[in-house]
């Protein structure tokens, strides 16, 4: 498989397939550290280290929602878009305590998808849940996989998973991975606690889509080098290997 670029305007901020989806940032001004930097409109990151000449389409059978904490949605370094451009039927929904989206309601109920919620299984109360065994065995004939991802810090994760029982009666999944984080723009409580893209890189990688976890890994590497540079204000000249085997992709010399 070979992945294919674009420079239309990315995924995330056209219509879904089945479904039209609200805008991934509120119209309120983002005013933390950065927001008087000049962004690139596509991809968020400052105009100095472009995301966009890397991006590349991949091709899964494993579909991700991801549930986003409403301050996520103002961060440019949240990761989760960058699973958005290189899946494109990856969607997103607000979080709410009281009042779910009900796009995402309307899916859990759909009979086309099976959906299984990414969580730790560190407590008791929920382990009859937890899925044992490959994905692929747990999932009826038919059906479309869909990882949902809750997408914000470990504490605000915790907090829509124990708020929220409209997903209560999901099995969930819970990512087992040697894998260390390598995000470097945010500070992780721990080294094992990964963050959105490589999450969903990783679950890629053991549901068998191997190509997509590489094509996600590596764009999420020259994200995480691009916005790098540019907090120092350096301009990457010379394409990193990342960089150049998503250059590569698009000119459909590697899969």
């Amino acid at each position: 498989m070979s992945g294919s670029s674009s420079k239309e305007k990315p995924a995330y901020l056209a219509s879904n397939e089945h479904t039209t989806e609200p805008k991934p940032y509120p119209p309120r001004p983002f005013k933390a550290r950065g927001s008087f930097v000049t962004r690139c409109e596509d991809c968020r990151l400052p105009a100095l280290n472009c995301l966009c000449p890397y991006r590349v389409e991949a091709k899964s059978t494993i579909r991700f929602w991801l549930v986003l904490h409403d301050l996520e949605w103002k961060k440019p370094t949240n990761t989760g878009r960058l699973i958005k451009d290189c899946l494109p039927h990856t969607e997103l929904f607000h979080w709410s305590r009281t009042e779910p989206d009900p796009r995402l309601l309307a899916h859990l109920n759909d009979p086309r998808f099976q959906p299984f919620l990414v969580f730790p299984d560190d407590q008791p109360d929920y382990m009859h849940r937890v899925v044992k065994g490959p994905i692929k065995d747990n999932v009826e004939e038919g059906r479309i996989p869909v990882f949902i991802i809750l997408d914000g810090t470990w504490r605000q994760a915790r907090r829509m998973f124990r708020h929220s029982p409209y997903l209560d009666r999901l099995p969930i999944v819970s990512l087992r991975t040697e894998r260390l984080t390598r995000y470097r723009l945010r500070t992780p409580a721990s080294a094992q606690h990964l963050c959105t893209a490589e999450v969903a890189a990783e679950l890629l990688k053991q549901g068998g889509e191997t190509t997509a976890a590489d094509i996600l890994d590596d764009y999420f590497d020259v994200f995480n080098e691009s916005y790098a540079a540019s907090r120092v204000h350096r301009v990457i000249d010379t394409p990193t290997p990342a960089m150049k085997r998503q250059l590569m992709r698009q000119d459909g010399i590697v899969e």
